[in-house]
């Protein structure tokens, strides 16, 4: 049985777009539904030597409408779609896409329909390091820090390096390209029936962590400031926004043309949209001083904290603070990790190396039973190697690793910056450089607290969202144990798609304030980690030898560009 207000939170990851249906009365999950990119799947538009990554904006489509309408198929009574009220998304950022004047992706235009430059670039795009750099030294003219509330230094990951590359590097994208959109603004926009770019309702939480816009000097930052950068950035500040919007507030409503495939009705509400960590940490009832850890390929963490005591505080090498981004009404901190997941998933893909290239190639078993016991070894790696890590005793001189594999995103964003793994020896086994490997991502959590802390913002707590917080204990304990923290693990599994359903009530009237929806669709935790106490003194040596192998790679990293 569900109530006759349902919402629908809609979550776009790194490799999937996942839909959850959400009874607003309490929370409840009827259905969900997730949808793998099938072009990502097969590798396309990517070249991760060169670090590009690059996604087609109909992988985005498709998995719309496959997820949606799977969750209203899920559920039996025909009545379940007129129950649906409204939708929210999150998605990953800062991915923008080069846009026409109708809003329209460059990609789904026929000329550019396999043209890399015209996708959406993603997050983990490094491609427009040279940019960012740029960006940073270019701030440094002007008498006002246009910088001061992204940390103080723009990243490669962000909105204007990106848009700032493509431009550069493709004139036919570049001719074609009338304005830059954020993944998670263009797809209420689509949703809506959007058909004029500068009616697009842009997001407070992607303009004000990843595009440069602040209330203090009224938007973004002037003209004079982009121009001077590079004259191909003339014009797009006016063909953008000065405005913006917190996600509790409605894009408008589905568009005739979207009801139908979907089976709803033109009334249903869609939500401003939002990054996927800030719905997530509303999913999983953050509260302030608390750091809430969306644990996936990489990590996001938000912290949240009243406005009124973040007044004359500026968190030097985070990832920005902003007015709204995440509960409107309270500052939103963002901070966070380029690799911790693709760090595990980058052992494995590293070990089982044998498996993928020499078994198929065997003639001892036929190829069918060739391909399962490969998928049945793989599926087996992580978890093995995390019991037997588990079991190695704690060493002070065992190896050490820095994680730095994708970058470093925060504390003080560098993606120049490389993964790094000293101590080895003869008797450096799977289960041992695993080890290492898993404690430098916590110890790279540890640095973001402790620059929360040096700056002057309480960490009182940890809340952990995401694949790694809900499937890995051995990480989730080590990770308390070296923050010396507890750490609440939320149950949903598709947290960031409750926070957006969360969004979605909200803005469909149901609740008056997300705070509100929070309370009335949120849950218990379903574990806590608590930290051992006794291994802290050793910890505390390891992370020193962490830090000193972090300041060697970054001193040798620098001398060599």
């Amino acid at each position: 049985m569900y109530s006759d207000s349902l919402v629908i939170g809609l979550d776009y990851g790194s490799d999937s777009v996942r839909a959850v249906l959400v009874d607003a009365a309490n929370g409840k999950q009827i259905a969900s539904s997730v949808f793998n990119y099938p072009r990502w799947q097969q590798g396309l538009y990517c070249d991760a030597a060169q670090n590009r990554f690059r996604q087609h904006p109909l992988d985005y489509i498709e998995g719309l409408e496959y997820t949606i309408k799977s969750c209203i198929s899920q559920v039996e009574g025909a009545d379940v779609a007129k129950s649906i009220k409204a939708i929210a998304v999150d998605t990953t950022g800062s991915t923008p896409v080069a846009v026409n004047k109708q809003g329209t992706p460059l990609a789904l235009l026929k000329e550019f329909e396999q043209e890399p430059d015209a996708m959406f670039v993603l997050w983990k795009d490094h491609t427009s390091v040279k940019e960012a750099a740029e960006i940073n030294e270019h701030a440094k003219k002007f008498d006002i820090n246009y910088l001061q509330y992204v940390g103080g230094i723009y990243s490669s990951e962000w909105f204007w390096a990106k848009l700032l590359r493509t431009l550069r590097v493709n004139e036919k994208v570049r001719d074609a390209c009338y304005s830059w959109v954020e993944h998670c603004d263009w797809i209420p926009f689509l949703l809506t029936g959007g058909k004029n770019v500068h009616e697009m309702l842009r997001g407070r939480c992607s303009a004000g962590h990843k595009g440069l816009w602040s209330e203090e000097y009224g938007g973004l930052p002037p003209e004079e400031f982009f121009s001077s950068l590079d004259p191909l950035l003339s014009g797009f500040r006016e063909r953008l926004y000065k405005d913006t919007y917190t996600s509790d507030q409605s894009a408008g409503t589905l568009s005739a043309e979207w009801a139908e495939k979907l089976g709803l009705s033109t009334d249903v509400v869609v939500s401003v949209g939002a990054f996927d960590a800030h719905m997530g940490a509303v999913g999983g009832q953050i509260e302030p001083y608390h750091l809430s850890k969306v644990m996936g390929t990489s990590t996001c963490d938000i912290l949240v904290a009243p406005n009124a005591d973040m007044q004359g505080k500026l968190v030097k090498g985070i990832c920005g603070q902003v007015d709204g981004s995440v509960i409107p009404g309270m500052a939103g901190l963002e901070a966070g990790q380029s690799a911790f997941g693709d760090t595990y998933a980058w052992f494995k893909k590293l070990i089982a190396w044998p498996l993928q290239e020499l078994l198929p190639q065997t003639k001892l078993i036929d190829a069918e039973t060739a391909e399962k016991l490969k998928e049945e070894i793989s599926d087996k790696i992580i978890v093995e190697l995390s019991r037997q890590a588990d079991l190695l005793p704690l060493d002070e001189n065992a190896e050490v690793a820095v994680d730095w594999l994708n970058g470093r995103r925060t504390p003080d964003a560098n993606q120049l910056l490389k993964g790094g793994i000293t101590g080895l020896s003869l008797g450096s086994d799977a289960p041992r450089v695993f080890r290492a490997l898993a404690e430098s991502t916590c110890f790279g959590a540890k640095t973001i607290v402790d620059r929360f802390i040096s700056e002057g913002v309480l960490v009182e707590g940890i809340i952990g969202i995401g694949g790694v917080a809900k499937k890995s204990a051995y990480i989730m304990q080590m990770m308390a144990d070296i923050l010396e923290m507890p750490i609440r693990i939320h149950p949903f599994e598709h947290t960031c798609a409750l926070g957006a359903a969360m969004f979605a009530a909200t803005t469909a009237g149901i609740y008056p304030k997300v705070e509100d929806a929070m309370t009335a669709m949120g849950g218990d935790f379903e574990k806590t980690y608590y930290p051992n106490t006794d291994r802290a003194a050793l910890y505390a040596i390891r992370y020193a030898k962490y830090k000193q192998l972090a300041a060697y790679v970054e001193e040798h990293t620098e001398s060599m560009e």
